[in-house]
């Protein structure tokens, strides 16, 4: 008899181990599951921004433009001057203000790249705004020009996982600098000169704004770009298997 009850616990204490490994191994498996990749649209990852193009002869005078049009004029007179077709990033909000602006930018042969509708910053802004944003900005230059845009720049440079991700569906490379000529903020010719071609190579992303100061040095940062023996282009051009880091 006790023979038996022997039995009894040995196989109680089996079925018991047995239950607690398994256990353990289900909740091993869901917390592995849990940390996986998740499977269909989330399991992409976003693309990376150009900061640079692989281009060794071609660099972009990239200008973005979310306020006024008072420089815009003497920017495209230098650059049709020196027979230079670069990209300006617009402001779908900008755009809604100064559509005969835009359409002079286009005419003159520049390529038109997106600058988000009302100049948010994008790292706080979750799916759903980030495409808001973009595709806002998108529907007023079409609206205007009858062209989509494929390059979307950023305002300030912000952007977070979303933006990357929501970029590339709607059909966009996100585009940030090599340079930063921080015109904005430094009302200086000669500084905005120097950040600009400074040791500038092919494949350089310069980043301006049509300030007063910027036009003052345009015409001196077209000529050194020549002078190095590089060429001035769109985005698209610059960037064609371009460098993403």
């Amino acid at each position: 008899m006790s023979l038996s009850i022997s039995k009894v616990k040995f196989f109680r204490i089996v079925l018991g181990n047995i239950v607690i490994c398994a256990t353990i191994t289900a909740l091993l498996f869901l917390t592995v599951s849990t940390n996986e990749t998740p499977r269909g649209a989330d399991a992409q990852k976003s693309p990376n921004p150009y900061y640079s193009g692989s281009s060794d002869v071609k660099v972009s005078l990239m200008v973005n433009v979310y306020w006024g049009t008072e420089y815009i004029e003497p920017m495209l007179e230098i650059f049709g001057k020196y027979n230079v077709r670069t990209t300006f990033f617009v402001g779908g909000s900008w755009v809604a203000g100064n559509a005969e602006t835009l359409k002079r930018i286009y005419s003159a042969g520049h390529e038109i790249g997106n600058h988000g509708y009302y100049h948010k910053d994008h790292s706080k802004l979750d799916a759903a705004y980030n495409r808001k944003e973009i595709r806002s900005a998108h529907e007023a230059v079409k609206d205007e020009l009858g062209v989509d845009m494929k390059l979307f720049a950023p305002p300030s440079g912000a952007f977070g996982k979303a933006t990357l991700a929501v970029a590339s569906e709607l059909g966009y490379d996100t585009i940030m600098w090599t340079r930063d000529t921080i015109d904005w903020r430094d009302h200086d010719s000669e500084l905005i000169y120097k950040r600009a071609v400074k040791n500038i190579k092919g494949g350089d992303l310069i980043l301006m704004h049509p300030t007063e100061c910027t036009v003052k040095a345009l015409e001196r940062i077209v000529a050194e770009v020549f002078a190095k023996n590089l060429r001035i282009a769109p985005v698209s051009e610059v960037i064609n298997g371009g460098t993403q880091v």
